[in-house]
């Protein structure tokens, strides 16, 4: 019996030592051949990936002028442990930065790794490195490392070109392409053709030895692969014609958009006040970033894509449109005007006096004409009611490219407003609202307001007898690859060649014989339409559209001047000015040039003369 037990004890302690060694085995399996983390772990304390960042594309205008290229630039790197005695004073002058700030940034690196290097200090100059690099033997530790910096070889198309940063979290987060330390485009063409700019990172492996000194390349290199510089960029910019655009539109505030009908390029986007790209570039980023935020008068908003104002009287030449097509009126319509149009105690005021057709309607921009015209467009008896007709006349309005997303290849872009019949529906009731009720519209005033992009994408599309195509900033890329295919597809308004003829000519008596005579240019037909938009907050605000020439038309403008009053008084004559410089690059009248230039209307008391 005791025998029996003994052996059943030695089977028991048997059993345990076996479990224990097949834990033990499964384990090490584990370790060694499952879990990659520790093998990772182990070639991170022999082997040091080095990243090799390639040099951004780039970006030229149309005309295949540099806009965007790349300049050196170096990261300090530290390794804290192979760090000996140096003068830190020395290293702080050559570098620019303060001893605190140095010693809070060694701290930093300390508290990462001793062993491992990491950088210190980042996009140090081309000037500074030079210094640094004749007396890099008075500090062992520290190394650099080559790095490219965007440079903007005008101080103009900031909107346009946009900047690049270090990816933050939410970037590196969404993108496994980035880590710690990368840059990317965060507006502009920076931003919309990052993956074609970026190019390709490669990656150099040295053998390390235990204090992460490199001892060579890791098997003669032969697992190293080499960066890919990015693809360069032809935009549709006209640099000449964009930087003119910010001259013009100096110490005002609005935009400019040039848009070349026949394409969709847009051949200059300015936004006003803007600022300097060069400005956001290196170690003077954190800077100068903080100054443009606070800056009153916003110069890192795109007023040409997110800015949205009521389109005034540009906004006729459309429902004038939209009655033809429609069959509510036709091009000898006229309707009485005798100071405005009443309705009940509310009156919509007009300047002119008599009965007009529509072709002097829209040159004499007659609000009581384009009043009547609307009750008939909403009042149409084919609908049946107000709201049924009103939603198909809001379905026109956007044929234009008109309150809706355009899709451009711009990174930023504001729909605009024009509201669904839901909306008055629910604010006025249903079946109780009439034409009557939202007789603003008419005039391009109460709920709608559009971008300066969607304003010129609109009488682009007026000046193409139809349609448009989606406007866009870039013409081509490198390599073989085309745009997209979007920017190719017409974008038609269905409504009828012919029935654009007439308001056609209404735009060039405007410029000829109407409000718009301030944009004439010597020899060439320009059409247009002035426009008046009402602020609330201070002085109307002045607007333009126009297209020249007349036929077979080869620009299309909207400009905006915040607090310009009649559109006669700024957007006209500026966007003349604009149509001459791009047509026959000459500007004849000189004298318009310099009072449009020399016009300060950010300032309080010139606003007040004007």
């Amino acid at each position: 019996m005791n025998q029996t037990r003994y052996s059943n004890r030695k089977i028991i302690i048997g059993s345990i030592f076996s479990m224990i060694l097949l834990i033990y085995v499964i384990k090490l399996f584990t370790i060694q051949v499952m879990d990659s983390s520790y093998k990772m772990s182990a070639e991170s304390n022999v082997f040091r990936k080095v990243v090799d960042y390639p040099a951004r594309g780039l970006v030229f205008d149309r005309n295949n002028k540099l806009l965007v290229y790349n300049e050196s630039s170096y990261d300090l790197l530290v390794t804290p442990n192979h760090v000996e005695p140096f003068d830190t004073l020395d290293l702080c002058e050559i570098l620019g930065v303060s001893v605190e700030s140095f010693r809070k940034e060694f701290q930093k690196a300390e508290q990462y790794a001793r062993y491992k290097e990491s950088v210190i200090f980042k996009q140090i100059t081309k000037h500074r490195y030079s210094h640094l690099q004749e007396k890099m033997y008075k500090f062992p530790g520290f190394d650099v490392q080559k790095r490219t910096a965007r440079k903007y070889e005008y101080t103009g198309a900031a909107h346009v070109l946009g900047y690049v940063r270090e990816a933050d979290t939410a970037v590196i987060n969404h993108n496994p392409y980035y880590k710690a330390g990368d840059y990317v485009g965060v507006t502009g063409i920076e931003k919309s053709y990052e993956e074609q700019l970026r190019g390709r990172k490669g990656l150099k492996i040295y053998v390390v030895d235990v204090k992460n000194r490199i001892q060579g390349s890791y098997k003669d290199g032969c697992y190293d692969t080499a960066a890919i510089v990015g693809e360069n960029v032809t935009s549709t910019l006209d640099i000449d014609l964009q930087m003119y655009g910010e001259k013009l539109m100096q110490n005002k505030v609005g935009a400019i958009v040039a848009i070349e009908p026949a394409t969709g390029e847009i051949l200059a986007l300015v936004s006003s006040p803007g600022y300097d790209p060069n400005l956001l570039v290196g170690s003077d980023m954190s800077i100068n970033y903080p100054k443009l935020e606070r800056d009153k008068f916003k110069p890192m908003y795109n007023r040409a894509l997110l800015a949205m104002y009521p389109p005034g009287s540009t906004f006729k030449p459309i429902n004038a449109l939209i009655g033809l097509q429609e069959g509510v009126i036709n091009v000898n319509s006229s309707f009485p005007c005798n100071g405005g149009f009443s309705i009940g105690s509310h009156v919509v005021k007009c300047h002119h006096a008599g009965s007009l057709d529509l072709v002097s309607a829209i040159q004499h921009s007659c609000n009581a004409w384009f009043c009547y015209e609307f009750t008939k467009i909403i009042g149409d008896k084919k609908y049946g009611r107000a709201d049924s007709a009103y939603s198909n006349w809001r379905r026109r309005v956007q044929s234009f490219g008109l309150g809706k997303i355009l899709n451009s290849d711009l990174s930023q872009e504001k729909r605009g407003i024009i509201y669904s019949k839901d909306y008055f529906n629910r604010f006025y009731g249903e079946g109780h609202w009439s034409a009557f009720t939202i007789i603003s519209l008419s005039i391009g005033q109460g709920e709608l307001s559009f971008t300066p992009l969607q304003i010129a994408n609109a009488c682009a599309t007026i000046a193409n007898r139809g349609y448009y195509y989606i406007p866009h900033i870039v013409k081509e890329i490198d390599g073989g690859n085309s745009i997209d295919q979007r920017f190719f597809e017409k974008q038609d308004t269905h409504i009828r060649k012919e029935y654009f003829d007439a308001v056609i000519e209404g735009m060039y008596q405007v410029c000829e014989m109407g409000t718009g005579r301030a944009a004439r240019v010597p020899g060439i037909k320009v059409c247009g339409k002035t426009g008046t938009a009402q602020n609330p907050h201070g002085k109307d605000h002045s607007i333009f559209e126009a297209f020249a020439p007349m036929d077979n038309p080869k620009i299309a403008i909207a400009v905006y001047v915040e607090n310009g009053g009649f559109g006669a008084q700024y957007a006209a004559p500026i966007a003349g000015l604009m149509m001459e410089k791009y047509l026959t690059d000459t500007i004849t009248r000189k004298d318009v040039e310099i009072r449009m230039c020399n016009a300060n209307l950010m300032d309080a008391n010139a606003q007040m003369k004007n």
